[in-house]
């Protein structure tokens, strides 16, 4: 992606107008992945609320937790694909087709998970996703069974709520803000 293309409705800041722990993230990014994601630049824009943000949002989403990264990264492409969401869709879709090794299913959930080959467990936290993303005010305790049925403790049910809500909220603040995905999550891990 050139410098000259817009990535963001609002001016996104240069290295030189940064804090040195965004700086240390960017780097940190351009070594792991070979570029600086989008979202990462945009949101330096206030620097202070960027990193408390990704502060959680790594815990979420990048480390260890009870869910498996490719669950997370599934939960993701289900709400972002519900809400329309390109930048997350595609990045985390990027994510997912890695994670998974399946180019075939990680599309699919991008664009209605319903048609995807799932597992009973997949499926039920995406039907769960779903309905927290589409109806948030209908959702009832009953809501959860079905998590417990495919098999969820309660620790996993927890974090698929926190990332199902992360990912709303996130997914508002890069369509409200017309953040644009690095065009290097396009080829990747398509095979």
């Amino acid at each position: 992606m050139s410098e000259e293309q817009k990535i963001s409705f609002l001016p996104v800041p240069g290295r030189d107008e940064i804090p040195e722990a965004v700086t240390k993230l960017w780097d940190k990014s351009e070594e792991a992945m070979g570029f600086v994601p989008n979202v990462f630049r945009t949101q330096a824009l206030n620097s202070d609320q960027f990193l408390a943000w990704w502060k959680y949002f790594n815990l979420l989403v990048n480390k260890d937790g009870y869910l498996s990264n490719a669950e997370r990264e599934m939960i993701g492409v289900v709400v972002s694909g519900i809400n329309g969401c390109t930048y997350c869709a595609v990045s985390h879709g990027a994510a997912l087709r890695e994670l998974s090794q399946d180019p075939v299913t990680a599309n699919l959930v991008a664009i209605n998970w319903r048609q995807a080959d799932l597992s009973e467990r997949q499926r039920a936290i995406a039907e769960y996703a779903d309905l927290l993303t589409k109806a948030p005010e209908t959702v009832e305790e009953d809501d959860l069974q079905p998590m417990r049925d495919a098999g969820l403790n309660d620790h996993e049910i927890m974090e698929a709520v926190q990332v199902i809500g992360m990912f709303n909220m996130t997914n508002r603040i890069s369509s409200a803000l017309g953040f644009v995905p690095n065009t290097e999550y396009h080829p990747q891990a398509r095979k």
